[in-house]
């Protein structure tokens, strides 16, 4: 994919209308049933006027005829519980991908290539919008979410009760992080089972939860969240479950963190080249949406 800045400087030339919040989705709709559907002739004249002479009207009528093309697929992404109005936006940063790659010697419309573009975006959106990463920023923070399950596999732990201090104190040690860092990742990749704890004692012990403030009064929406939550981490843990280690090395820290790496330092890692490391990303990627979209299929 191209740099998603250089594309948001793309968009802001071709004046595209604005990606309207959700419930504004309505009259987004209306706005871009404005712009005319292109004729087979019309839509190659406009493809080599932006590809010979570089006008950005031609590219701006170019992307505007296709984003309902770009809506139409971005809505059928709503299933994974992310804003419209970024996916949406995603989508339009795969148009615009699609118009600057395309050119006369494809062979197909520009709407059936720029298909596969808007897939790609608003796969690689939902990834990074997945990114159980986000738990934390700092490496050893990273090492832990990594290892964590493997460690605890290894040890026999395949629940998601609260883990003996001993344990904390072995995992601690072999990860060099903290214990109570530990116990916060522990209760977070179980899902805040600790929270289901007993506290008091005897006759008196409650629950943690029933301890906590219910701000919003909402108990169906916040039960939803969370199922939503647990379904996602357990997809995507699954799916990354299927690759390699190598292929699951490339994509944790090429798509799952907040500062990748370059395709030079993982190619360094593993003595191979960068274009091999892209390779290996395109294929892992590619297993990756395959699983997950066979997961939501089956769901």
């Amino acid at each position: 994919m191209a740099n998603k800045t250089d594309l948001i400087v793309y968009e802001n030339k071709a004046n595209l209308p604005a990606v309207v919040a959700d419930d504004g989705l309505h009259a987004y709709l209306e706005k871009i049933k404005q712009f005319p559907v292109l004729s087979e002739a019309e839509e190659m004249r406009l493809v080599k006027e932006f590809k010979e002479k570089g006008d950005l009207q031609a590219a701006q009528k170019l992307i505007t005829s296709h984003l309902r093309l770009a809506v139409k697929i971005a809505l059928t992404y709503r299933r994974y519980g992310l804003p419209t109005a970024d996916l949406i936006s995603e989508a339009n940063l795969g148009l615009m991908q699609a118009v600057k790659k395309f050119d006369t010697e494809k062979k197909v419309r520009l709407s059936t290539y720029a298909m596969l573009w808007i897939k790609a975006a608003l796969n690689d959106f939902v990834l990074r919008s997945w990114s159980l990463v986000k738990i934390g920023t700092v490496a050893a923070q990273k090492k832990l979410f990594y290892n964590l399950g493997r460690i605890k596999a290894r040890l026999g732990l395949y629940d998601n009760k609260e883990l003996e201090p001993k344990v904390v104190k072995q995992i601690a040690q072999e990860l060099v992080v903290d214990e109570r860092d530990v116990v916060e990742m522990n209760r977070r990749i179980g899902g805040d089972s600790s929270l289901n704890t007993m506290v008091g004692h005897d006759d008196d012990a409650v629950e943690a939860i029933d301890l906590l403030a219910d701000k919003s009064q909402n108990i169906e929406g916040h039960l939803a969240q969370k199922q939503e939550a647990d379904f996602k981490r357990k997809l995507l843990l699954n799916a990354l479950a299927k690759l390699n280690e190598r292929e699951q090395y490339i994509v944790k820290n090429r798509m799952l963190t907040e500062q990748p790496q370059t395709l030079d330092e993982i190619g360094e890692k593993f003595q191979i080249s960068r274009e091999r490391v892209r390779q290996i990303e395109k294929r892992a990627f590619e297993k990756l949406s395959a699983e997950v979209k066979s997961a939501l299929a089956a769901a």
